[in-house]
């Protein structure tokens, strides 16, 4: 993408971007595009993230292992349903998944839990969710009454309208009156040191080019006799520490 559409597109998504800068927004741009570039050299010709791909950024990156919790993460971000993450749904998923307010987490936790996208959040799905992310102990002879028994916990704690059901109402209630409920059903949200590492190694790839570019201009501004602005400046590149 030369530089006159990545402007375009970066003011683009920055306007309707919430939570993420300009500078920000051009940083995921430019790692969207280094993704993708890796499916295509593997797949072919792509123009977004597919499941996989997106699959494999959520283990390798924030941990995650539970396929079906993957699976609905993906669907949360790809917005317009059509099998693959496209530039503005990776900005704008990215934007809750990292930095998003309470409100929006709620809404997003909601929508992977919410496992057929009815509405509700069922003692199924809530089975389904829990057996997945539980660990099994070798000495229980029905590890499935156990889960049983949580799901009828989570709900007593959960469902204030008793109706056998969680609806968003009630799920925003619990949560509002216990955070720790946010992820009550399984991890689906980066932890605050993948969520760091993530951000910092975004950063780091846009800021070693800036270095880069920058040095380029003193070299070539040093051979044709303009160096004042690299020796103004030059203080603060040979104490800055380069990040590799």
């Amino acid at each position: 993408m030369n530089r006159k559409k990545l402007q375009k597109l970066t003011d683009t998504l920055t306007k309707n971007c919430k939570h993420f800068n300009k500078f920000e927004v051009q940083c995921l741009i430019n790692l969207f595009y280094n993704l993708v570039g890796d499916v295509t050299e593997r797949q072919g010709m792509v123009t977004g993230l597919d499941r996989n791909a997106f699959r494999n950024i959520l283990h390798m990156t924030f941990g995650m292992t539970d396929d079906m919790i993957m699976d609905r993460v993906f669907r949360g971000f790809d917005k317009d349903n059509d099998g693959c993450v496209n530039v503005s749904e990776w900005i704008s998923g990215l934007s809750v998944f990292l930095r998003g307010t309470l409100e929006e987490k709620m809404k997003y936790c909601f929508e992977v839990f919410d496992l057929n996208g009815d509405g509700f959040i069922s003692k199924e799905e809530m089975f389904h969710m829990l057996k997945n992310s539980l660990l099994k102990q070798p000495s229980e002879e029905d590890p499935d009454e156990g889960i049983k028994d949580l799901v009828e916990i989570t709900l007593k704690k959960m469902d204030h309208d008793h109706d056998g059901k969680l609806s968003f109402s009630d799920y925003e209630q619990a949560v509002r009156e216990e955070t720790l409920l946010l992820e009550a059903f399984g991890p689906c949200l980066p932890d605050p040191k993948s969520e760091m590492e993530f951000e910092a190694q975004v950063l780091k790839i846009r800021m070693n080019s800036m270095i880069y570019k920058y040095l380029n201009v003193c070299v070539v501004s040093s051979m044709e006799g303009h160096s004042e602005s690299c020796k103004r400046h030059g203080t603060y590149f040979s104490t800055m520490p380069i990040i590799v």
